[in-house]
């Protein structure tokens, strides 16, 4: 489990010292060290506000990390929108594609993991603002399937932080694994108070709600 990946990790970065100084004047503190692998899965948790996309962006910079998310293919149509979009890191994916969004999305990592190349996608499992039932269980499939690790990051407005120092390997055992998520998020505290789903999978499907940008 997340006892698997000890730090410091060999995959280093060097981030912005503009975004570090102003994530330094709004409060913030990052604590990060390095990623275990070239590829992977991110799940950003809890996911309750309109703000966690920015404050997400700024974090990122900070610490220079590249990750890349999915969204809707048609908003990367939209001009200068969706050049954007690309900038920030993302993918787009086909909903209507014979093999799914988390089929695409496996079909790639797979492939990264072949060529050597590095891909960490990040992901809201709640994949709403909104309080639901759970989390979508797109985010499972895939780093199961492509047989990457999933990174936990936790958002935690009440102190201001991002922590995303735990990484584990999915033994398959759906309980199990969230059962450690669970008790290795449960201190952090969105924007909205009591808007953050349980940490438990909710269906054995992928909608579009799993997409971070919709």
């Amino acid at each position: 489990m997340g006892m698997d990946f000890q730090p410091p990790h060999p995959v280093q970065f060097q981030g912005s010292g503009l975004a570090r100084a102003l994530v330094r004047a709004l409060g913030w503190r990052v604590d990060f060290a390095g990623l275990p692998t070239l590829q992977g899965v991110i799940v950003v948790y809890p996911h309750t506000s309109n703000w966690d996309f920015p404050v997400a962006v700024l974090l990122k910079w900070a610490v220079g990390i590249p990750v890349q998310f999915w969204g809707k293919d048609t908003l990367f149509r939209i001009p200068l929108f969706g050049t954007w979009l690309r900038w920030l890191g993302g993918v787009p994916v086909r909903r209507s594609a014979p093999q799914g969004v988390v089929g695409q999305m496996t079909a790639m990592m797979k492939q990264k993991k072949a060529d050597g190349e590095y891909f960490w996608l990040a992901l809201s499992p709640e994949g709403t603002r909104r309080l639901t039932a759970g989390w979508r269980s797109g985010f499972y499939r895939l780093a199961l399937e492509a047989g990457v690790p999933v990174g936990l990051a936790g958002l935690d407005y009440s102190r201001k932080r991002l922590v995303f120092r735990d990484f584990l390997r999915l033994t398959g055992d759906e309980d199990r694994d969230l059962e450690y998520m669970a008790g290795a998020l449960q201190d952090f505290h969105g924007f909205r108070t009591g808007a953050a789903a349980p940490v438990r999978l909710i269906n054995s499907g992928l909608s579009q709600a799993d997409t971070i940008v919709k």
